[in-house]
């Protein structure tokens, strides 16, 4: 009898193990299931075998003092039932009153929980399939999947914990233990729901752009959209960052000891709010801007020209003003007045004006460049001052400081505005395209003035960028095997380099048609 009841007693303590054991795993479960502690895991993981171990630790000590506490009892030569039953009948009888209706209604709950969370995950199942039928071309199933799965996470460890609570409360432990319980009950509530708000919000901005842009035609305002798309990955990573402050906020006002942090949450929000809206604001108006510019489809060369010109300026302008003007509110957020800051950068900026006189200079001829029409985006241009190395190439930007030009063989040129010197511009009205013609001394020159002209005429039939037909201006020099022909084609601005490659072929093959020996390649010069 005596081994029977020590039997016992260490069973009840391995059953106490056992089930805290399998709380523990529960709470841990759900917690490396919370998104947000994920990248967590391997310290979840190593927390939860060291409580583990703790606990088995306890575990046999408890068994070892039973064993050696009873085995003392019979070595004094007690009976250990009588022992045993005297111990029981001292404690009250209400407290195993207590004690088993608390038992039952704990085994109740919690057995009421396991039956709520099966009829839950079959209805969010439904749920799932419904609103995939429901969004079907609309949105991503991932993202449906994920929501409704992370919203039977969250249920399901609110109803157990919920379920835990309950039971302290029927087992009528200490007041404290529910107090800190329902806590816990709170904050993870606030994060479960914190998070389902975020897979919500991910779900519904995922539905709305592929519905703009299944309905987008030129006939709405959805055909501005592919324009702002850009901006749905910055939407989604402010709704992130505010819901995650707000969950923040939340929580810290649950901790009293920490809960005057939480004035700092509505403020790091309204900063969020500010960037984001003065984000969109710039695109909005950058896009109105060059919906303006850009909408009248009968536009001159030089007309389109000037706007590809103006509308990087003002691109830049915009920004700037913006974005400053964004400055200005989040320092106003947090309680600090901006005048003395911006009497303070005024000095500075005047200082700093007096000594960068180079920065001036380049922004004023920059400004002359544009107000007196030196060149404009997509003119072919020479620029640089004689002692320098003269670029040349495409004109691709002007800004405030520099113009970036691109060579004709493909690297980017960027000259400040102050060191552009004297500037050659191809591109205005016309330009000839000069070819250098080599022909024997005994050729029939009129017979060589025809045939080039022809080839020029015909020519200008087939390029839309010959002006007019190819002249012979006369002979250039004399060779010592051949004459030196100059012939010029006028051509649209800044085509004269195209179509030199076009003659100098044409020409080579309808002379040598004609019998006529080209003693020396051509040579030519860009005028």
């Amino acid at each position: 009898m005596n081994i029977l009841i020590i039997l016992v007693e260490v069973s009840l303590v391995i059953f106490v193990f056992l089930l805290l054991n399998w709380l523990l795993g529960k709470l841990f479960k759900l917690l490396t299931n919370t998104s947000i502690l994920k990248s967590e895991n391997r310290n979840i993981k190593n927390l939860r075998r060291n409580i583990t171990g703790l606990l088995l630790l306890t575990c046999l000590v408890a068994c070892i003092v039973i064993v050696g506490a009873n085995g003392y009892l019979v070595y004094r030569g007690e009976n250990l039932h009588q022992y045993t039953l005297s111990l029981i009948e001292g404690i009250p009888l209400g407290f195993w009153v207590t004690l088993g209706i608390g038992t039952l209604q704990s085994i109740g709950t919690l057995i009421l929980a396991a039956i709520a969370l099966k009829f839950l995950k079959y209805w969010l199942t439904v749920a799932s399939t419904r609103a995939k039928n429901l969004e079907k071309n609309t949105a991503d199933d991932e993202s449906i999947d994920t929501f409704f799965s992370s919203l039977n996470q969250r249920v399901s460890g609110g109803i157990w914990l919920w379920g835990v609570i309950l039971c302290t409360q029927f087992l009528k432990l200490p007041a404290t233990v529910s107090e800190y319980l329902y806590i816990a009950l709170r904050i993870y509530l606030i994060i479960a729901v914190g998070l389902l708000i975020l897979k919500a919000v991910a779900a519904i901005v995922d539905s709305l752009d592929a519905l703009s842009v299944r309905y987008s035609n030129p006939d709405n305002l959805l055909r501005f959209y592919d324009r702002l798309q850009h901006l749905i990955p910055f939407l989604k990573r402010c709704l992130e960052f505010v819901i995650y402050i707000c969950m923040v906020t939340l929580v810290i006002q649950q901790v009293q000891l920490i809960a005057n942090v939480a004035i700092f949450g509505p403020r790091i929000i309204k900063i969020i709010g500010i960037i984001f809206f003065s984000r969109v604001l710039f695109e909005v108006v950058y896009l109105f801007v060059e919906e303006v510019l850009y909408k009248d489809q009968n536009l001159t060369e030089i007309q389109r020209s000037r706007r590809l010109t103006l509308v990087p300026l003002l691109r830049s302008f915009l920004q700037y003003l913006v974005y400053f003007s964004a400055s200005i509110f989040i320092l106003y957020t947090v309680d600090i007045d901006p005048t003395p800051i911006l009497a303070g950068a005024g000095i500075v900026g005047i200082a700093v004006g007096l000594g960068a006189q180079t920065l001036i200079n380049d922004i004023v001829c920059g400004f002359f460049i544009l107000f007196e029409n030196y060149y404009l985006v997509g003119d072919y241009i020479e620029a640089g001052k004689a002692e320098e190395k003269v670029v040349e190439g495409v004109v691709e930007a002007i800004e405030l400081r520099t113009t970036r030009i691109r060579h004709p063989n493909g690297q980017l040129q960027i000259i400040r505005n102050g060191d552009i010197g004297s500037i050659t511009n191809y591109s205005k009205q016309y330009i000839f395209a000069v070819v250098e013609v080599g022909v024997p001394y005994d050729s029939n020159l009129t017979h060589v003035y025809k045939v080039i002209e022809e080839v020029g005429q015909q020519l200008k039939a087939d390029d839309p960028d010959v002006l007019e037909g190819t002249q012979v201006d006369g002979v250039e020099s004399l060779g010592k095997s051949n004459l030196l022909l100059r012939t010029l084609t006028k051509v649209k601005p800044g085509k004269h380099l195209q179509i030199q490659r076009v003659l100098r072929k044409i020409f080579t093959a309808a002379l040598l048609r004609e019998g006529i020996v080209i003693p020396v390649r051509a040579e030519s010069a860009e005028g």
